[in-house]
């Protein structure tokens, strides 16, 4: 029907209410031709007011990213009328195995390269050479409530450091990044047996936080987040830089929405809230 018919209708209902056009179209006793035309109309005029889907988009994220993509996400959504973005973290390695279990995703966000690789090669995520949005650093903490003699890494050897938190390895790369800086300074044989295993880094900051270990491998960006809880003891070299990645989901119903979520995290504004939060440049 043409729009100047829906807009004569519109004005029969609207306007001329009063001479009972609506009420006898309601009770049927309209004239069939017209009242085909009018239900028409009001089809149409229901179909082009009505608002447009809501799209969810499903990120899974690495833990230490949680405040930061919470905050980017809600921009995201400001911009995009209709789009909601559901953020779902844990470690990088644990969050990929759900995606293989077939656990509904659009993005995954990595902290590290290997993992986003695994899933390329497993068909699991699209590949993307610009993937890149952030970095980080590894530093050792311990509780700021404990009075303890550990001022560099090679003081994780010492008997009164006797419970030190990491990432549980090979699925949380905060944990590999820790066996790297260890490694190189050849502490793993005096270390290993004080390791509490934790699954993912925001699990290990909760254990440095609440005083339940001596020490712990986290970034600096979650320090940032345990603020007087915990004291930062060095900040570590690691053989791998600690990068972000981001990359589609192969399987997700939409592709295009979840590279433009993708594309936002490269964007100034969201490089401004990684960088508020402790992040550093990709």
């Amino acid at each position: 029907m043409h729009s100047l018919h829906i807009h004569r209708l519109l004005d029969l209902f609207v306007h001329r209410a009063h001479a009972g056009a609506l009420q006898q179209f309601l009770r049927g006793k309209l004239p069939r031709r017209l009242a085909l035309e009018v239900g028409t109309a009001l089809l149409m005029l229901a179909v082009l007011t009505a608002p447009a889907a809501a799209q969810t988009l499903v990120v899974a994220a690495d833990s230490s990213l949680d405040e930061a993509l919470q905050a980017v996400a809600r921009d995201f959504e400001r911009s995009r009328p209709g789009v909601s973005v559901t953020l779902r973290t844990g470690s990088a390695g644990a969050l990929l195995q759900q995606v293989a279990g077939g656990t509904a995703t659009d993005v995954l966000t990595s902290d590290d390269a290997q993992t986003a690789e695994s899933g390329v090669r497993r068909r699991l995520l699209v590949s993307d050479l610009r993937s890149a949005f952030a970095s980080n650093t590894l530093v050792l903490v311990t509780p700021a409530a404990l009075n303890l003699p550990l001022q560099r890494l090679v003081d994780l050897g010492r008997p009164e450091i006797v419970r030190i938190a990491m990432g549980d390895t090979p699925a949380v790369s905060a944990g590999r990044y820790a066996r790297e800086a260890i490694n190189a300074q050849r502490l793993w044989p005096q270390v290993q047996r004080k390791v509490v295993p934790a699954a993912d880094v925001r699990a290990v900051l909760g254990l440095v936080a609440r005083a339940e270990v001596e020490a712990g491998f986290v970034y600096a960006s979650d320090a940032r987040v345990a603020g007087p809880r915990v004291r930062v003891v060095e900040t570590l070299p690691t053989t791998t830089p600690i990068r972000y990645v981001a990359n589609v989901v192969a399987s997700s119903s939409q592709a295009e929405l979840a590279r433009a979520f993708i594309d936002h995290l490269r964007s100034d504004a969201a490089q401004a809230v990684f960088k508020r939060e402790g992040f550093g440049p990709p």
